[in-house]
């Protein structure tokens, strides 16, 4: 086999591996645009979800008790629930919804993210579970002075 055939056989068998099996995705802005609109917690999961019955278990919820800067708060979650989708909800801002993610079979359920909060409040994910229940964690945190500064 000469050298530019045994390349390009290897290189295209390379790029078949890196492409995903499945893309998916929905537009839960689109799809469920009364979430993003909801002025409280409540109001979003249930506009999100059809109810707002939460169990308190299964979600592993981490955030500073006190972000000195409002405009990055970091923010870490996962669950070991067999997961639907997991949303991300605040009250601190005039829209209660951050983000939704929808999860896979095979797809990782932790994550690190930066939200915004203009002010102290709660910070809730909810993690839809493939039994349909909605599973959460909450945390309470003091923004200091200045709000979204950065």
């Amino acid at each position: 086999m000469q050298r530019r055939e045994f390349l390009s056989l290897t290189l295209g068998s390379l790029a078949l591996a890196v492409l995903p099996a499945s893309v998916r995705a929905e537009d839960f802005r689109v799809s469920k645009p009364t979430v993003w609109t909801a002025h409280t917690v409540d109001e979003a999961i249930k506009n999100m979800y059809g109810t707002n019955v939460l169990i308190e278990q299964g979600v592993t919820l981490t955030a500073p008790d006190v972000a000195s800067n409002g405009g990055a708060i970091p923010v870490e979650f996962s669950t070991t629930v067999p997961a639907k989708s997991i949303a991300v909800f605040q009250d601190a801002n005039p829209e209660a919804a951050v983000c939704v993610y929808s999860i896979g079979d095979k797809d990782v359920t932790e994550y690190e993210i930066k939200i915004k909060m203009g002010k102290s409040g709660t910070i809730t994910i909810v993690v839809e579970g493939k039994d349909g229940k909605l599973y959460a964690a909450k945390k309470t945190l003091d923004v200091a002075l200045g709000g979204c500064e950065g």
